[in-house]
C-alpha cells in the first residue's frame, strides 16, 4: 500500500532537522518549504501538500554532515547514487539526503526523493514539482540573497516563467562554479541545455 503523508510526518521531520541542522540551515528549509507552497499554487501544480512540504523541508537534510559522513553514506548507498556525477563535493548532501529520507525516514515517493537528490544539480526531464523544490531552495526569502530573488521572481511572472526562472538559475550557478574554478557536474551541463531548450522552443 502506498504511503500517505500526513502533517504529523512533516512536524516529526522539522524536529529532526531542528536538531540535525544549524540554525540558518534549519531556518533555510522552512524557508524553502513555505516557498514551494507558493510556487505550488502560482503554477496550479497537481500536488499533494504534505508532499510538497516534505520534500522542500528535507533537501537539505544531509547538508551538515561532514564531508567524510557524506562519502560514507556514498559507499554504502551505490544504489541510490549510482546515476549521480560527484565531480563536485557541495553537491554530496543531495543524493546523501535522498538516501536519509529513503532509508531512514521510509519515504518511499519518488517524487519527492527525486526532488530532493536533483535539487542542486538538476537533470533532463525534471518534473514541475522538481523545478518548484529546485528554485524555492535558491529564493526562500528566510536567507537568501534578496537581489538575486527579486530577478529569479521576475521571471517566474513572465509566460514559461518556470523554465525560465530555472534556465537563470542554471546561468548563474553554472557562472558562479566557473568563476571560482570549481568542477560542474555534467547534469547541470545537461539540465541547462535542456531547460534552455524548453524556453527557446516557446519563443518560436
Amino acid at each position: 500500500m502506498k504511503r500517505i503523508y500526513t502533517s504529523n510526518d512533516v512536524e516529526i521531520y522539522k524536529n529532526w532537522l531542528k536538531k540535525n541542522l544549524s540554525e540558518e540551515k534549519y531556518i533555510h528549509s522552512i524557508g524553502t518549504m513555505e516557498q514551494a507552497l507558493e510556487l505550488a499554487k502560482k503554477f496550479n501544480v497537481d500536488y499533494d501538500e504534505n508532499k510538497i512540504k516534505i520534500a522542500a523541508l528535507l533537501h537539505d537534510c544531509a547538508k551538515c554532515f561532514t564531508v567524510d559522513k557524506l562519502k560514507e553514506h556514498l559507499e554504502k548507498n551505490e544504489d541510490i547514487c549510482v546515476d549521480f556525477d560527484l565531480a563536485n563535493y557541495k553537491t554530496y548532501h543531495a543524493p546523501v539526503g535522498c538516501c536519509v529520507a529513503k532509508k531512514e525516514f521510509n519515504i518511499d515517493d519518488q517524487e519527492i526523493l527525486d526532488a530532493i537528490k536533483y535539487h542542486t544539480v538538476g537533470r533532463v526531464g525534471m518534473s514541475d514539482f522538481e523545478k518548484i523544490v529546485f528554485l524555492s531552495d535558491k529564493i526562500e526569502p528566510k536567507t537568501r540573497n534578496a537581489d538575486f530573488r527579486k530577478m529569479i521572481l521576475e521571471e517566474l511572472d513572465k509566460e514559461n516563467g518556470l523554465n525560465r526562472a530555472c534556465l537563470l538559475c542554471f546561468k548563474y550557478t553554472i557562472k558562479s562554479l566557473l568563476d571560482r574554478n570549481l568542477p560542474i557536474c555534467k547534469e547541470s551541463i545537461n539540465a541547462y541545455n535542456y531547460i534552455l531548450s524548453l524556453v527557446t522552443a516557446d519563443k518560436n
